[in-house]
């Protein structure tokens, strides 16, 4: 579990000793061909330094490698002799963090891939063979050396989905952290989970991490937050799976300053490929710049006449710039003693919710008790928490492939 070695909630944040990226490698090169391996290596590893390294592989091996290690700070990569390149690039874009420098080396020379590449997909650069070292320490070097893109880094980021229970004690926080672990732990995606209720911090709870003062520290003081405050606030509660989260005192206001959610959000985007937003329907700092810059929302009531219309209430608030859809609605509890049915529920929305999750008072309850993901068990709620997952985060329910829906644009937006 994340609390065992975690920082301690009331230690100052900026005490929190940790280095950024201090396990990421400055570069990892893939490459097909001895000859390309030989500049590469002459051209590349002295100049990044040490964790630099170059290994024999298509972008497919550099696919299934860094689906279990942990990202470089810069990838390059091999698309010789791949029949689809940009499907393989969508695919690596779905392991890695969205912060990573890539760039491209390939047999074909026409100009209409390389725009593809670096207009369409957002690869900084694409080099074809054969290759020299004049044209590595010219057109690559550039990309490589540390900060030397920091001016784009505002066009990448990962995805924000926001859970919102449309009233107390519907199950928000239950399927925020649960969809946050499957996303890390299972879909093998960099997740982050940020609980936007500093009184409470429930969501660390469910999943047995640590909460800190940090994110206290973000919204009231903004000008502190950078990637080296994230890589200490957020606490891991698996190899891609963090926590942001607090527990201020009962009663005493967090008095968040305009735009600092918006950019906490923002450089969460750059480290993960996807924010998990437990977002209180009331009373959550800064709520409405959270929801400005979320490219999904889920609500969540129970099956009760208050419930349906909180949610039409919720329902109608316009979608951000960034949603492509409206809400998602899950009617959780379904069957629970002394609510409504489905059928009165239906009449009272207008409409079905688009899932549905049963009352489960052996199952998920259990698991909240003991800090684990109640999806981790085979049954109703894991069923139903995988099509949500497909649905909201374009994941097939067996969690190892993603639909093709510009993923790569998306990781560079």
């Amino acid at each position: 579990m994340a609390g065992v070695d975690g920082p301690d909630r009331n230690a100052p944040a900026t005490a929190q000793a940790s280095a950024p990226s201090a396990d990421r490698a400055p570069l990892i090169a893939f490459v097909t061909d001895a000859e390309s391996d030989a500049i590469l290596r002459e051209t590349l590893l002295t100049e990044m330094g040490e964790g630099a390294e170059v290994r024999r592989g298509d972008i497919v091996a550099a696919t299934k490698a860094l689906k279990r290690s942990s990202t470089p700070l810069a990838l390059v990569v091999d698309v010789s002799g791949v029949e689809q390149p940009l499907t393989a690039l969508e695919e690596l874009a779905l392991v890695v963090e969205p912060d990573v420098r890539v760039l491209v080396i390939g047999e074909r020379t026409d100009a209409a891939f390389y725009r593809q590449l670096t207009r369409g997909l957002g690869v900084l650069e694409y080099l074809f063979k054969p290759l020299s070292q004049e044209m590595v320490a010219r057109h690559l070097l550039p990309y490589l050396r540390q900060g030397s893109t920091q001016r784009d880094m505002h066009l990448r980021g990962g995805r924000v989905i926001t859970v919102t229970g449309v009233r107390g004690g519907v199950g928000a926080t239950t399927i925020a952290a649960n969809l946050a672990w499957h996303l890390g732990e299972e879909a093998r995606r960099h997740t982050v989970l940020y609980d936007a209720d500093l009184h409470a911090g429930a969501s660390a709870l469910l999943l047995g991490a640590r909460t800190t003062n940090g994110l206290r520290a973000a919204l009231e003081h903004p000008e502190r937050v950078d990637e080296l405050f994230v890589e200490r606030t957020a606490q891991p509660v698996g190899e891609r799976l963090h926590v942001l989260a607090a527990e201020e005192k009962p009663g005493e206001a967090v008095l968040a300053q305009p735009g600092a959610a918006a950019r906490l959000i923002t450089m969460l985007r750059r480290r993960y490929n996807f924010v998990v937003v437990d977002l209180p329907a009331r009373s959550a700092p800064a709520a409405r710049e959270v929801l400005d810059m979320a490219h999904q929302r889920i609500l969540v009531t129970d099956p009760s006449l208050a419930g349906a219309r909180e949610m039409l209430r919720y329902a109608a608030i316009p979608n951000a710039p960034t949603q492509s859809r409206r809400a998602f609605t899950v009617l959780n509890n379904l069957g629970k003693p002394g609510l409504l049915t489905a059928e009165q529920v239906k009449e009272a929305m207008g409409e079905d919710a688009d899932l549905v999750i049963p009352w489960l008072p052996k199952v998920v309850p259990v698991s909240a008790d003991l800090g684990e993901a109640a999806a981790a068990k085979r049954g109703p709620f894991r069923s139903a928490l995988l099509k949500l997952v497909q649905e909201v985060a374009s994941i097939r329910a067996e969690g190892e492939e993603e639909q093709k829906r510009g993923i790569f644009a998306r990781w560079f937006r």
